[in-house]
């Protein structure tokens, strides 16, 4: 252990940090350090995405990004809510900031800066809040009631429900886990509220992560001990998400996964005592406001009166051209976002995220003293930035599920599209009580299961519409009842499962057709023969993919769905696209041979028509095709740094129904999208023995031989050690370094 005014930085093999000093200030100073030597860009990077400023380093591109931070006050949000915090969390934020600013102060920044001509901010104790407030920004239900209100005049009101995920037939719940619940259906009474609001207001000329986590109980595996693994589902941008980190003191020995900007482990890590991992819950956390106006905006109606709306300017600087002002509306619900209140109606947005006060950051430092699975969940309390499936498990043996939440208690008409703001009848009730939330310990079984799945099925609480299909699940749960006593090996394989369920059902479905011409019938045996193995040296994969992604596309006109963007309500950023969202749908309406949709069409036709389509294309082998080639935050805006940042991962297998996750887009083809940015397996109890990995390596710095190093493991599903005994840590790093922290104003800007 190093002095007690001075914290040690080891560096292993991978170019993992592990950092250890006598007291938490220090450590976390040191962090602040740490991240900023392998991250400092980033850090700044996803502040300015989340804050509304990264279209003064980048340009328009970034502009209708900008402005949506502006309208839902990121900056603002996250100000308040560091001064909500206690005392020895703002303490602990400070220490990381200042160590942020040390190191910014040493010089040295990373390449990025010098090819944008800019340089670093002060970093102040409030950014990391605004930080972790972009990384889950608006995820979940917004995108999808924003989809269904720019279709609803399309549709029409018997079709808008059809517009959700695919639920397979029959969804798997996390809990009771693994319970095979029946499809989820909206009532009418449900949608009807939106419908009269959308329909009563729109223009008459109105016409796209996931993740996996499982724990098994000590009566299930080899050797007694629980085992708990997972992976999070994110877009593939560099630099990654998440940076591995080991962090201890007196107080806590952490490992896990930490967010560049973010002191602590919010999300996976375990303690020498607890482990835990998340998966995002798809609870209901945002709802859209149908808003009725006069005088240009500054009345708005509620309850058979006009209230005076806000208004507020936002003056937004752009790079390359003269900056743009934006006018900020908001009613009692929120700011508007989509239309224009001159004009008579637009949508308002109340999120959990933005609307109240939020001390998510107050369960830091408790979660990383935690002694059990309840003490965990104890510590939790109160968490709101973004909605959570908590897994967890002990060195005593427990095993644990908890939705970690704030979800507001309304009608659940919510759920489904933009409701009416001025009849009262869609009010937050305030929060639904923590101790009302779904939660377990050791449930009857030992196993516990969590793909982005629906979470319960009747309750008395409306929590969600929209969860992802329940195909991951599903695999996991066959995958786990053929093993017998189980391992750490056979949990890493698990994370190697390509079979797709939906893939497969495609493929019989094609079984029953003819091709019209020589090539496409090959194309079609080639398809209905495969047995839905999405590996990386498969053909018939490919064909697979493509066919799907055709049919989707040639489904979305037939359906009058290709309108959906010139909609207002298609505007939020980043916009939506009908062939990504009705992607989702396709399945379930394939397999209920349900052709409402379709205009006088049928499915037989369009899966011709698709093979049609896709039949004299040639094929690459599925990994070439699916290849994943990691952009940079900058690439998008600036294609002429691409090369320079931008890297080309290793094949992968998978897809994105698969436990190896790996999902593509239509809008962009076959190229893996998003995947897992890590995958881990704790050998809850004896620390050595677990193992993670992250998408391309530790480092964001493209320079840095730690900026790729781990993509060939992760690439082929293997992982490396999770180093956690300190002997071994010391006798084979490959750097030591001493930081002596103290307190550090911020740099003044240039």
């Amino acid at each position: 252990m190093p002095p007690s005014s001075q914290a040690e930085i080891f560096r292993d093999q991978w170019g993992i940090p592990h950092i250890r000093a006598r007291t938490a200030s220090a450590v976390f100073f040191a962090l602040g350090y740490a991240h900023a030597r392998d991250r400092r860009w980033q850090m700044d990077a996803l502040l300015r995405r989340g804050t509304g400023r990264f279209a003064e380093w980048v340009g328009p591109s970034a502009l209708k990004s900008d402005i949506l931070a502006r309208q839902v006050d990121v900056a603002g949000a996250s100000a308040r809510d560091y001064a909500a915090l206690r005392s020895d969390t703002r303490a602990m934020l400070q220490s990381y900031a200042d160590g942020v600013n040390k190191r910014t102060r040493e010089g040295n920044w990373p390449i990025e800066y010098g090819l944008l001509g800019v340089e670093p901010q002060p970093w102040l104790p409030w950014h990391s809040i605004a930080v972790m407030r972009q990384i889950g920004f608006l995820m979940g239900s917004v995108w999808w009631k924003l989809w269904r209100a720019a279709s609803l005049p399309i549709v029409g009101a018997d079709g808008v429900s059809k517009l959700r995920f695919d639920d397979g037939g029959n969804d798997v719940l996390c809990l009771p886990p693994g319970l095979e619940a029946g499809p989820y259906r909206a009532a009418l009474e449900q949608l009807k509220p939106g419908i009269d609001a959308l329909l009563a207001t729109a223009a008459p000329d109105v016409t796209g992560g996931g993740s996996n986590n499982w724990a098994l109980g000590p009566e299930l595996t080899a050797t007694g001990r629980p085992l708990l693994a997972g992976d999070p589902h994110r877009v593939l941008e560099m630099p990654a998400m998440y940076a591995q980190m080991h962090l201890a003191c007196d107080d806590f020995d952490a490992i896990g996964l930490t967010v560049p900007g973010v002191p602590g482990f919010p999300h996976f890590a375990h303690n020498g005592t607890v482990a835990w991992c998340v998966t995002h819950a798809f609870m209901d956390i945002h709802d859209l406001y149908v808003e009725r106006f006069k005088d240009d905006g500054a009345s708005a109606l509620f309850r058979d009166a006009w209230e005076p709306t806000s208004k507020r300017r936002e003056t937004i600087a752009v790079a390359g051209q003269a900056a743009v002002d934006v006018d900020v509306i908001s009613t009692r619900h929120g700011p508007v976002i989509a239309g224009d209140p001159a004009g008579g109606a637009a949508l308002a947005l109340r999120s959990v995220q933005f609307s109240d006060v939020d001390t998510s950051f107050d369960a830091l430092l408790p979660m990383l003293q935690a002694t059990n699975v309840r003490s965990l969940y104890d510590a939790t309390r109160g968490w709101g930035l973004i909605d959570h499936n908590l897994v967890a498990a002990d060195s005593g043996g427990n095993i644990g599920y908890r939705v970690r939440a704030k979800v507001p208690r309304r009608p659940a008409a919510n759920g489904w599209l933009p409701v009416p703001g001025w009849t009262g009848e869609h009010e937050w009730d305030g929060m639904i009580p923590w101790d009302d939330l779904p939660e377990t310990i050791n449930p009857a079984g030992a196993r516990i299961v969590t793909a982005n799945n629906r979470v319960s099925g009747s309750g008395p609480h409306y929590l969600c519409t929209d969860a992802m299909p329940p195909h991951r699940a599903r695999r996991i749960w066959q995958r786990l009842d053929q093993l017998g006593p189980a391992t750490v090996e056979d949990m890493a394989a698990l994370h190697r499962d390509v079979f797709s369920i939906p893939g497969l059902e495609f493929a019989r479905r094609l079984g029953v057709l003819v091709g019209r011409n020589e090539k496409a019938e090959a194309l079609r045996k080639l398809i209905a023969e495969w047995n839905g193995e999405m590996h990386a040296g498969s053909l018939a994969a490919t064909a697979c993919m493509a066919v799907r992604q055709a049919l989707t596309k040639r489904a979305v006109v037939r359906a009058g769905l290709d309108a959906v963007p010139s909609s207002p309500y298609a505007q939020v950023a980043p916009g939506t696209n009908p062939n990504n969202q009705f992607w989702w749908a396709v399945p379930c309406l394939l397999r209920a041979n349900d052709i409402s949709l379709l205009r006088g069409g049928n499915w037989e036709d369009l899966l011709l028509d698709a093979l049609d389509d896709v039949a004299n294309e040639q094929l690459l082998s599925w990994g070439e095709a699916h290849r994943p080639k990691f952009a940079h935050q900058l690439s998008p805006a600036r294609s002429d740094l691409a090369a320079r940042l931008d890297r080309l991962s290793a094949a992968v297998g998978g897809d994105n129904d698969c436990v190896f996750a790996t999902g593509s887009v239509v809008s962009v083809g076959a190229r893996t999208m998003y995947s897992a940015l890590a995958r881990y397996v704790f050998d809850v109890g004896a620390w050595e023995n677990c193992k993670w990995i992250v998408f391309h390596g530790a480092s964001g710095e493209p320079d840095s031989p730690w900026y790729m190093n781990q993509n060939g493991s992760w690439s082929s599903g293997e992982m490396v050690p999770m180093l956690y005994d300190w002997d071994r840590i010391a006798a084979t790093s490959v750097e030591r370094v001493l930081v002596e922290p103290v307190g550090v104003p911020p740099p003044e800007p240039s």
